[in-house]
């Protein structure tokens, strides 16, 4: 989420610019669910932009951002992280896994049955989504994205993951005082990070030269 229209909109397009710079770096089909990630929030940025522009309601546009933010995005991260992982991280990350599954479930059939209501706040939009049990959905939904990057078993990532528990706090804080959003500028800074992290796996190893005496 961003301060407005305007913000949204161009962050998004810079972001979603760095998602399809990474998937056409990269080298590995297994990788190409984690390095969308990026394309997935840039285009999450420019869909909420529309979200301002018609100021909030339950619109397409609306129905749109919470289905990727919370539906999908739950599944995603932690089946991205999963095809990345290095074989002795794939075990734990079951647990985000059935986590980010159970939480996409509900979250899909409560958006059907309840929908979702955006309301513009000052600088901040929020969205109102009737959920069951909210404590333990969010629970849930923080154990299969970020929990599913701490236990990722790469340096990166788990650097990735740290980046995006600080900035869902302080993006939480200053969206519940309803003073500016914050979280475009951290999706934009975690999109960086994802292209650093891309870019180490590009890179092949080279192969050793052999000489021959003759």
């Amino acid at each position: 989420m961003c301060f407005s229209a305007t913000a949204d909109l161009v962050a998004g397009c810079g972001i979603a610019a760095v998602g399809v710079a990474c998937v056409a770096r990269t080298r590995r089909a297994v990788d190409l669910p984690m390095v969308a990630l990026p394309l997935i929030l840039g285009v999450h940025q420019i869909v909420e932009s529309l979200v301002w522009r018609s100021g909030g309601g339950t619109g397409p546009a609306t129905v749109a951002w919470a289905a990727i933010a919370l539906p999908l995005l739950a599944v995603w991260v932690p089946v991205g992280v999963l095809c990345v992982a290095p074989p002795d991280a794939r075990r734990r990350l079951m647990i985000p896994l059935v986590a980010g599954i159970a939480t996409a479930a509900v979250l899909s059939a409560r958006l059907a049955s309840h929908g979702v209501t955006a309301e513009i706040r000052g600088h901040t939009v929020g969205y109102a989504v009737s959920l069951p049990a909210p404590e333990v959905l969010v629970a849930g939904y923080l154990l299969a994205t970020i929990g599913a990057l701490l236990l990722s078993g790469d340096r990166i990532l788990h650097i990735l993951g740290i980046l995006v528990t600080v900035g869902a706090a302080t993006c939480w804080a200053l969206w519940e005082a309803e003073f500016v959003s914050t979280w475009c500028a951290f999706a934009a800074v975690c999109s960086l990070v994802m292209y650093a992290w891309v870019r180490g796996r590009s890179v092949s190893p080279v192969a050793p030269r052999t000489f021959v005496e003759g």
